[in-house]
Formats: C-alpha cells, structure tokens, sequence
C-alpha cells in the first residue's frame, strides 16, 4: 500500500468515513476525511431540498477542491493516502438534486475544477441495502441528517449504483457490507483489508461469505 492513493465511496450511512479511519490506523497510512457537518446549508436542504439544492451542491464543490488542492500538494508517493470521499462524487449529488438550470452552471464549475485534481490508484465502493443505510444513518444520530427522507435515500442508492457500474477511471473494487459489519468485527475487517491489497486492476465485485 506505499504511496497508493485509496478512495472509499458509497451513499449515506454505508459506512465510508468508518473503513476509512480503519484502514488508515491499519495501514499507517495519511486519513483525508470529507467535512460534511461544516456545510451550513445541509440542515435546510434536508427540509426543503428544491429550495436549497444548489447552495448545497455548491458549497460541498468548493470545500472537496479546496481540500483536494491541499492533498495535491503532499507527497503521495511516500505514504498511502486514505479518503472517505471521490471528488468524482459530487456530480452523483447534483444531477439528483439540481434543475436543468442549475446543473448547467454546476457542469461548467466542476469540469473547470476536476481537471486538476489527483486520480486515485484505487476507489473502493461500498453497498448496502436501503433498510440497513437507513439502520446505520439512525444510530449515529447525527442532528443534520434528521430529516433525511427515506425516499432521498433511495434514489441515492440507486444512482451511486448507476455511476459506478459506468467508472472506469481507476481501479474499483465493489463490497458488498450489508451482512457484515467490519466496525465491530476483527474477521470482516481483517477480510476486507486482504481484498483491498489482493486488488490491482479493472473492476472487481466482493461479497463476503457472511453475505451469501
């Protein structure tokens, strides 16, 4: 894992920022959390989401390029990199929220900043079900994600699952967690920790034993 740059995704509550703390402790690697909870239009997006859409998605663009630009500037041949987050990621976000309007203004934002942000050597996408998000989301209570409609969520899920049965830009190695629990279990972790340095290239799909 020396100098590789590793990215978890998936939809709230899969647990990203959880495997991501993991595996940098495991790893002795650098740990590059997103910061959600700072954006300040989240709480009223989750209550009226047609009204505050756009300042949300664009709040959340400018502090993940902020931050990538901040990683680009370390050197991340010496020591593995972990994050919680793609950068990619944040389009998944926008052409679910955002009107025809908007999304045409956001494209023009994101494409002139993701050119300059750093590929990952490896994207690791977590699934879970619905019912178990929903689970997950509720016991880590957090104030924000209160409102969250389970009708948003879905939709999420499905669209997290459209973009990356499409990614082909880095490695991708799909997990199946719905069954497993790697937070509170050595053997799941321990499991996925083989899987992630088994990968090399394309994509490939995991389902633990437990899930099958």
């Amino acid at each position: 894992m020396e100098g590789k740059y590793v990215v978890i995704e998936g939809p709230i509550g899969v647990g990203k920022t959880s495997l991501a703390t993991l595996l940098s402790k495991e790893l002795n690697a650098r740990l590059i959390l997103e910061k959600a909870e700072e954006n300040p239009f989240l709480t009223s997006f989750y209550k009226d989401q047609q009204r505050h859409a756009f300042q949300t998605q664009i709040f959340f663009l400018m502090c993940r390029y902020k931050q990538q630009q901040e990683l680009a500037q370390q050197d991340l041949f010496k020591r593995a990199t972990i994050s919680d987050y793609l950068f990619d990621k944040d389009r998944i976000f926008a052409y679910l929220n955002l009107n025809e309007n908007e999304l045409a203004l956001y494209e023009q934002i994101f494409n002139l900043l993701d050119a300059r942000i750093t590929k990952p050597d490896l994207v690791i996408y977590l699934q879970a079900d619905v019912s178990i998000l929903l689970e997950r989301i509720k016991r880590r209570a957090r104030e924000y994600e209160k409102e969250l409609p389970s009708k948003y969520l879905e939709d999420l899920n499905e669209a997290y699952n459209h973009y990356f049965f499409q990614y082909s830009e880095s490695p991708l190695l799909v997990i199946q967690t719905t069954s497993i629990d790697f937070v509170k279990s050595r053997a799941d972790l321990d499991d996925l920790i083989k899987q992630i340095t088994l990968m090399k290239k394309g994509t490939q799909y995991y389902i633990p034993l437990s899930s099958r």
